[in-house]
């Protein structure tokens, strides 16, 4: 270990400052994203959150990782992979915190570091979906999971061979890959699509006479 690597009380070692920056300028492209800072701790988000039983870190505490400066820990985590998106911890939030916006933050920081959890490779599905459907242009179930367990574990498929063949019992699989009549052309939008800019978006909040002064507090 570099000695600049060690941490010292309330300063951030070079690495985890990089992650930080990375990882606000991600922040940045939310409509709000500055609200992060509002964060209260109550754990509304943590109790509404119908996955945080399977999480290694619930939704409150990605907030006190973030604020304790422990980037990789938060980036490792498998909890950002467990989300399911469905916006209950974003909606009860008292606070109006985009938790689950953040948590895409934290995921596109993640792919963009390659930083993920050892335990938990579930961004090698994604890379396998993408790789399906590049190939092909639309999804296969067979080969989407040997690219997948290729990536994480050949092993790993055995347990799910008996799943396999009730499904393929009642013709929930499809073993034909056939590709799209015009899968050259998709196969440049894909590309394009790699080279676009994602569009930054800043909310803009109108000014309110009451909210200043005494006004605001009655």
């Amino acid at each position: 270990m570099k000695i600049e690597d060690i941490r010292t009380p309330g300063r951030l070692t070079p690495k985890e400052s990089e992650l930080r920056v990375a990882f606000l300028e991600q922040v940045g492209v939310i409509p709000g994203g500055e609200k992060i800072k509002a964060c209260i701790q109550c754990g509304t988000c943590t109790g509404s959150c119908p996955v945080s039983y399977a999480m290694d870190v619930p939704p409150r505490e990605l907030i006190a990782l973030f604020r304790a400066g422990d980037m990789e820990a938060l980036l490792k985590s498998k909890a950002i992979w467990t989300c399911a998106s469905c916006y209950a911890c974003q909606t009860r939030c008292p606070a109006a915190i985009k938790i689950t916006d953040v948590i895409y933050a934290l995921k596109r920081t993640a792919m963009e570091r390659k930083i993920y959890s050892a335990k938990f490779p579930v961004h090698s599905l994604a890379d396998s979906f993408m790789k399906s459907m590049f190939r092909f242009g639309r999804l296969n179930e067979p080969r989407l999971m040997v690219y997948y367990f290729l990536k994480s574990g050949f092993w790993k498929a055995f347990s799910y061979l008996p799943l396999g063949l009730k499904m393929a019992g009642k013709e929930r699989i499809e073993y034909r890959a056939s590709k799209i009549k015009d899968i050259k052309g998709l196969r440049k939008i894909m590309k394009a699509a790699e080279k676009l800019d994602m569009p930054i978006e800043y909310e803009v909040k109108p000014y309110r006479e009451e909210a200043v002064g005494y006004k605001a507090v009655g």
